[in-house]
């Protein structure tokens, strides 16, 4: 794996949920033609197969069998990424709160996160990777040459995820989206395995008072100023 990073520049994205890592990490990409692992999916699409096969969320032997033979896609279609499962796509099923809430808690298996973390590594492909998730720069890429942590703090997390959902005509509580905020940073946070924090080489950007453009303008010039970009 150190081989193929020390080929490939790796920009690892980690950070709690609804700091931005998605929405960052995707436009980070596309504007320089890298690739993109979205790893939240790849737990979501496991809690999806899950609920689908109906494999309860605390059967880790289990699930760990449906991560090593899941079944997933990530076709762009007329210029819009889609995500099957099993050729059916569940694009915006994976992305409620409740199927965060489920990925969070497959995520802390020792076993399904073992059984996805070859799967992760193999995204690693010329001319580049932006990897977003939890571990990213602490276990799936170690030797990546820039890792971020992205954080904000849990109300505006909690703000913004409430503004999504509002845009999306879905009614939703402010303090119920703060509460499971809350909650699931405790759970990543305090895992026995792989628990969500900085690595000791990455840079923690906090996002509370940074707009989209201006976060993904910071990190194209600290690719730039490593040399693992020009141009941009």
């Amino acid at each position: 794996m150190s081989d193929r990073v020390a080929a490939v520049p790796v920009l690892t994205i980690d950070g709690p949920g609804g700091a931005g890592k998605g929405t960052i990490s995707s436009l980070v990409a596309e504007r320089l033609g890298w690739h993109l692992l979205d790893s939240g999916a790849l737990y979501r699409l496991t809690a999806q197969a899950a609920l689908k096969h109906s494999v309860a969320v605390d059967d880790e032997a289990g699930l760990a069998r449906l991560a090593e033979q899941l079944d997933v896609a990530f076709p762009v279609e007329e210029g819009q990424p889609r995500t099957l499962l099993e050729g059916e796509d569940v694009g915006q099923q994976i992305r409620t709160e409740q199927a965060g809430e489920r990925a969070s808690q497959v995520a802390a298996l020792p076993a399904v996160r073992q059984a996805l973390l070859q799967r992760q590594r193999d995204f690693c492909q010329a001319p580049g990777l932006v990897a977003d998730g939890r571990d990213m720069g602490t276990v799936v890429f170690p030797d990546a040459p820039l890792k971020i942590f992205l954080t904000a703090s849990a109300d505006e997390r909690a703000r913004r995820r409430y503004l999504q959902l509002q845009e999306a005509g879905v009614d939703a509580s402010l303090s119920s989206l703060l509460k499971e905020i809350q909650a699931r940073d405790a759970r990543d946070t305090q895992r026995s395995v792989a628990p969500l924090k900085p690595a000791d080489d990455a840079i923690t950007l906090d996002t509370t008072r940074l707009s989209i453009p201006e976060v993904v303008d910071r990190l194209t010039e600290l690719l730039a100023q490593r040399g693992l970009v020009s141009g941009v």
